[in-house]
């Protein structure tokens, strides 16, 4: 009996009915249709919550085998296309956290679009799109599924960021227009989509199939036949993930997306879209190893992109764009992770070391794990500035301060949250942080041909750290702190607090709750599964993981542990001394007071301009290219074929006289003719 678990196909069905219904009918419910949109992401996530207790308790669990289930979506040629379900622990982890964390951002806009009138009916009927989505994807039995789901959040964050369609009134001087935001949203991540859908098709071409099963079967004779594709395929897929992840060179899109609801950020940045592409590794985990030398450029991405974002997000005014390069630098952690961790199961598989095969598994467990940490805290410290913008009307930190006496529940909820994602004990991000930079050290420890490399990523995740804590509390001291330089309205209404509380409880436990659950042996379970047709040192090397209480005890027994606190204690420290101890001084916040290096660095390093350049040199020069071609070969072979029709119309109608000896004329010259043709076929064949 499999039970609850033969409708986890439910899971992303009940929100895109409620699409549906808060679409058609929303305007005719309580807020607009909020209330379907929360009850369909609360039945999303309960149904979510029953499979997976299914599943953890049944012999698929036991035998690290997934449950798939699959009917024949279409036949093209050879190859036949599915449509089903691919459960592991992987998808259950996904569907859980994207489902519980859009629930509480749904309850939370209740009261945040309390104000939009008629829009809220858009506003909650997209949203419910936006989750099936991600549910969908973490569902789907097969790569094309899984892009199809990929392509409706990319739509979907296409009109929520634009929402607004111009300046919001609550956003900085500099903030985008809205629509222009989320038309670069859309077109930057069509970049790595296209990539990714080209290294599908490698991969079809490669297996035959796209579903799960069969590529994850026997990756080795995949990379045996196909040694030099196979990376290619990986890089090309790994693009998609540089788009829709907002990794190095394509990460400016996502600052920009903050023209649109503070909810719709935190949707973003916490349970679906951005963790799309961190999903998509994971999964894929089974032939990325498989590819030794693209793993490392995927490790250097995701330090590049750590650091580099957070050096944006140093002196930053507006609240949500310091987030935003959060997200961007914590992304680029479970990056790093992951490409180290595929790059130490590569090189243990090829030398039989089950011991970088154990240490590469601890940085898959790394890199999910912080995914999951990180939706918490990061839906928490989103909701937290929506509540505070609510509140202040402004997103400009320069107009906030001393909001801690008026909003205490969003000020220490807050708090816990920038505690977390500064790596401090024994909050969540903690945990998770500190195997991901354990990740990136342990190919240089081992002594691996690309140690050096990794090596220089774990310094670059070290600074990382400090330059985190930093911003992180750089941005509650001058919102919270100090004298007040604002209008307050006080704190927000219960449905916008209670959702930062539970968000608060669980952005303190949910990393330690997973190691003393041994929550690492689940997170395993999807990996080994993926990899038990692959190389069976794999498979006998997983379970000897350590438990989390062991895990535990390690972190704390190694150095690099404390050099990450005491940084991220420093970082904390200056920032108060900046910010708290010495006394307001507006004149200090203004660009012109500051030297050439800070206001760079406020202008973003100019990646806006360079993405404007690159669009009108090289962007509108193909679009005249097209636009030549189409007019030119397309209208003109279309204009040619039907002014040959109309010519030659025109040219036989003089023939219609009216007179009959004028057509028996033409009678005769026709047979005359085809006679003659006859008569040469005739003699040319031989004759008699």
């Amino acid at each position: 009996m499999i039970g609850i678990l033969e409708y986890v196909w439910l899971v992303p069905l009940v929100p895109v009915l409620c699409f549906v219904l808060a679409g058609f009918f929303g305007k005719k419910t309580p807020q607009g249709g909020g209330y379907i949109a929360v009850a369909g992401a609360l039945i999303a996530f309960v149904i979510a919550a029953l499979a997976s207790y299914d599943y953890f308790s049944s012999d698929y669990w036991a035998a690290n085998a997934p449950y798939v289930a699959e009917l024949a979506w279409m036949k093209v040629g050879r190859f036949t296309l599915n449509f089903g379900v691919y459960i592991d622990s992987l998808s259950c982890i996904m569907m859980l956290f994207a489902s519980f964390i859009s629930t509480l951002i749904f309850i939370y806009s209740i009261g945040y679009m309390d104000d939009q009138a008629e829009k809220k009916t858009r506003y909650y009927a997209e949203v419910s799109l936006f989750l099936t989505g991600m549910l969908g994807l973490a569902v789907s039995s097969n790569y094309l599924e899984m892009f199809v789901f990929w392509e409706i959040m990319g739509l979907c964050s296409y009109l929520l960021i634009g929402f607004w369609s111009f300046k919001h009134p609550n956003g900085d001087e500099a903030s985008i227009n809205a629509s222009s935001a989320a038309k670069k949203a859309f077109l930057v991540t069509r970049l790595g989509d296209v990539c990714l859908m080209a290294g599908l098709f490698v991969l079809m071409y490669m297996v035959g199939s796209l579903d799960y099963v069969d590529v994850f079967e026997n990756p080795a004779k995949i990379a045996d036949q196909y040694g030099n594709m196979l990376p290619v395929a990986v890089l090309l897929m790994f693009a998609g993930v540089v788009g829709k992840s907002a990794q190095f060179p394509l990460h400016d899109w996502l600052p920009d997306a903050m023209a649109g609801p503070t909810t719709v950020s935190a949707l973003i940045h916490a349970a679906t879209m951005v963790k799309a592409g961190i999903y998509l590794v994971a999964r894929s985990f089974p032939i990325f190893v498989y590819c030794q030398d693209a793993m490392i450029i995927v490790a250097v991405i995701g330090g590049v992109t750590a650091i580099y974002t957070a050096s944006m997000a140093l002196n930053n005014m507006n609240i949500k764009r310091v987030l935003a390069y959060s997200t961007l630098s914590q992304l680029g952690y479970m990056v790093l992770a992951l490409g180290s961790g595929a790059y130490l199961i590569s090189m243990g598989m090829e030398s039989g070391n089950e011991e970088l095969i154990v240490l590469g598994g601890a940085a898959y467990v790394a890199g999910v794990m912080h995914m999951v940490n990180h939706a918490f805290f990061k839906a928490l410290l989103f909701l937290g500035s929506g509540s505070v913008i609510h509140a202040v009307g402004t997103e400009d930190m320069r107009h906030m301060g001393g909001l801690r006496k008026e909003m205490p529940i969003t000020a220490y909820t807050m708090l816990i949250g920038c505690l977390s994602i500064a790596g401090i004990p024994i909050f969540s991000g903690f945990w998770s942080k500190d195997l991901v930079l354990e990740a990136a050290f342990a190919p240089f420890h081992e002594g691996l041909g690309a140690g050096s490399i990794f090596m220089v990523l774990f310094i670059l995740g070290m600074i990382t750290a400090f330059m985190t804590a930093f911003y992180m509390f750089r941005m509650w001291f001058m919102t919270f702190c100090g004298k007040e330089r604002g209008h307050c309205h006080g704190e927000s209404p219960y449905n916008m607090t209670v959702p930062l509380i539970i968000l608060a409880v669980f952005a303190t436990i949910s990393g330690l709750g997973m190691l003393l659950i041994d929550g690492n042996a689940g997170i395993l379970q999807s990996l080994a599964t993926g990899l038990s047709g692959t190389f069976d040192g794999v498979v006998n090397a997983l379970p000897h993981f350590h438990d989390g209480i062991h895990t535990i005890k390690e972190i704390f027994m190694e150095i690099p542990t404390y050099v990450a606190l005491v940084l991220a204690i420093l970082g904390i420290g200056i920032a108060w001394k900046l910010y708290v101890k010495t006394p307001y001084d507006a004149e200090a916040f203004k660009p012109e007071n500051h030297g050439a290096l800070y206001n760079f660095n406020a202008k973003r390093h100019y990646f806006p301009e360079l993405y404007n350049w690159i669009s009108w040199k090289f962007g509108a020069g193909v679009a005249k290219g097209v636009n030549a071609f189409d007019k030119y070969v397309i209208d003109g072979t279309v204009n040619g074929l039907s002014n040959t029709a109309v010519g030659g119309g025109e040219g036989l109608s003089g023939l219609q006289t009216g007179y009959v000896r004028d057509y028996a004329g033409l009678v005769a010259v026709g047979v005359i003719v085809i006679l003659a043709i006859f008569a040469l076929i005739f003699v040319y064949g031989g004759g008699f």
